[in-house]
């Protein structure tokens, strides 16, 4: 699992862009995916910054409406030690835009958590390595669907179903959309952004995944069961 994952077409594929406009006819930021290299794991404070960055640089392009109030924020709880320290104790970022202003960060204000948007906080094992693959809209849907499986086969091993964490009621504006989903197609987009930027994590390089790299449950021994579970830091009901 070194490489990239992909889906829907290769890297190779992933053509330069320079310049486009949304659906809404406004100016966007665009990227050359082949300029861009790993900075850290999934997680890592060097990530979580270069993704806030590019976040709030993709907004700021879209030119969004003035009167627009909208933020996004990940959270990933129960990260291995090396990813976090003391001077910063929670990995994660978010990017927002309110009043014509533009913030982006790794240490999230509640200023965001409580404006309309995407808000997420799930265990960082459940989505760290899924999260390195390129795909588009069908790629990002087959995702959701392993990892529904995933959560379905975990529940069944431990006889009831783990917090594994979630996202709150999710607000998607028309020009945020446009924004973030620019060339995602063609191996751009704000996810394919960070998936490129993302390092490997030495806890999946010997387990089973699906085509999206969703860890695969049914295909792992029951020590790898239970070591992901463990690194899902999910606590056993007592029998």
């Amino acid at each position: 699992m070194g490489e990239i994952f992909t889906k829907n077409f290769d890297k190779e594929q992933i053509s330069t862009q320079h310049s486009a406009h949304t659906m809404t006819g406004n100016a966007v930021f665009m990227i050359d995916m082949r300029d861009l290299t790993p900075v850290g794991e999934f997680g890592s404070r060097e990530w979580c910054e270069a993704c806030a960055s590019y976040g709030a640089r993709i907004l700021e392009s879209g030119n969004m409406p003035h009167d627009l109030r909208w933020g996004f924020s990940e959270v990933y709880t129960c990260p291995p030690q090396r990813l976090i320290s003391p001077e910063w104790p929670q990995s994660g970022y978010y990017f927002m835009v309110a009043d014509g202003t533009v913030s982006s960060g790794t240490d999230i204000p509640d200023a965001c958590l409580v404006t309309p948007g995407f808000h997420a906080s799930i265990r960082w094992a459940f989505v760290c390595n899924q999260s390195r693959t390129l795909y588009g809209l069908a790629g990002q849907k087959q995702r959701g669907i392993d990892e529904a499986e995933l959560t379905r086969q975990m529940a069944e091993y431990l006889g009831f179903e783990p917090d594994l964490g979630g996202v709150s009621q999710a607000v998607w504006p028309a020009p945020v959309v446009s924004a973030l989903t620019v060339g995602v197609e063609e191996g751009a987009g704000l996810h394919n952004i960070a998936a490129t930027l993302q390092k490997p994590s030495p806890e999946f390089a010997v387990l089973p995944a699906t085509e999206l790299g969703v860890p695969d449950f049914s295909r792992m021994t029951l020590a790898q069961k239970d070591a992901f579970i463990d690194l899902c830091s999910i606590e056993r009901e007592p029998q």
